[in-house]
């Protein structure tokens, strides 16, 4: 294959690893290497789970496109290897992607910017007693939410809505994650909101409103249901998709994101009032996903969408000279 006009060289599209969100990411990386190979770009598909990421160096791939999700390809490890190798990325560089998964360490970093998130209680794996659990319902009140800290696609996750239930919903949790994050849980409107680009250069896409059956946006209601509507224009009131705009352009940019990413913000219904939940550094690209949505509602195809975000790929650190795209 002829070198691409852009000069992308030969390009591995990382998907599968080994977290619990691995068939999501095979789903992803599926999509994102057809778009690429049909737009001429000489890009293959590279499981992580299954080679040894040298192989990438010995194979002379010029940079990768990470479509993988979750654990050791959303949370700096994968970024980490591949800056020690040199091969220049798509998406946040590793402190902000080992930051941005840990959805406690994200809530710390916005509340030291006065960006609202929910209130919360971080409950650590085998670290806290009976008496601590029980009060987490006075102090957040009913009812809440309890997810894993470090994982996504709503895995783990339980809306609680009885005291007798917090036991079982922690427990769950606990499963894939030693650090239980339990969070107030805000009525109103659910949203989602892209982000392109990098440092000031970075522009938000319109905002989605999601509306899942009987409010569950679940993994099952994400990804292999299609009674979810997702409402891109948003039918928010008028300057409110503006404000979530800036207010997750500014978040993107204090957690040193790059490239792309999405976050999920929750708009309280009495005050009107966006709360960040969470920022994703490696959002979903399947037939499912928002980025690809909220971007064609601005006249980018899918195919154009993965092109933008391949000449975003770098490295956190250049050698003198660099290979930065």
């Amino acid at each position: 294959m002829s070198p691409h006009p852009l000069g992308f060289g030969k390009v591995a599209v990382l998907m599968g690893g080994r977290s619990a969100e691995r068939d999501i990411s095979l789903l992803s990386g599926q999509g994102v290497l057809q778009a690429l190979r049909s737009q001429g770009v000489d890009a293959h598909a590279f499981d992580p789970a299954e080679r040894e990421l040298v192989e990438l160096k010995k194979e002379g791939f010029a940079c990768c496109f990470i479509a993988l999700h979750g654990r050791f390809g959303e949370d700096g490890t994968v970024q980490g290897a591949l800056e020690l190798l040199g091969i220049p990325y798509t998406g946040s560089g590793v402190m902000a992607s080992s930051m941005a998964i840990d959805k406690v360490m994200t809530k710390r970093v916005l509340l030291s910017e006065n960006l609202p998130t929910p209130r919360h209680v971080l409950l650590r794996r085998g670290a806290f007693s009976a008496a601590e659990l029980a009060s987490v319902p006075d102090r957040l009140g009913l009812p809440l939410i309890v997810k894993p800290a470090r994982e996504g696609s709503s895995l783990g996750l339980t809306k609680v809505t009885e005291r007798a239930s917090m036991a079982a919903a922690v427990a769950l949790a606990e499963k894939m994650d030693a650090d239980v994050l339990c969070e107030q849980f805000i009525s109103g409107d659910e949203v989602t909101c892209p982000v392109l680009g990098t440092g000031d250069q970075a522009r938000a896409l319109p905002v989605i409103r999601i509306v899942a059956p009987e409010g569950n946006y679940d993994y099952q209601n994400k990804y292999f249901t299609d009674t979810t509507q997702y409402l891109v224009p948003c039918g928010l009131p008028a300057g409110e998709e503006a404000a979530i705009q800036k207010m997750v352009l500014q978040a993107f940019r204090t957690l040193n994101c790059r490239g792309w990413a999405r976050a999920d913000v929750m708009i309280d219904q009495a005050t009107r009032k966006p709360y960040l939940l969470e920022i994703n550094t490696s959002p979903g690209m399947t037939g499912h996903s928002l980025v690809p949505m909220s971007a064609r509602a601005t006249g980018m195809a899918y195919e154009k969408l993965c092109i933008e975000v391949l000449k975003t790929a770098t490295l956190d650190h250049q050698s003198p000279g660099g290979n930065q795209l």
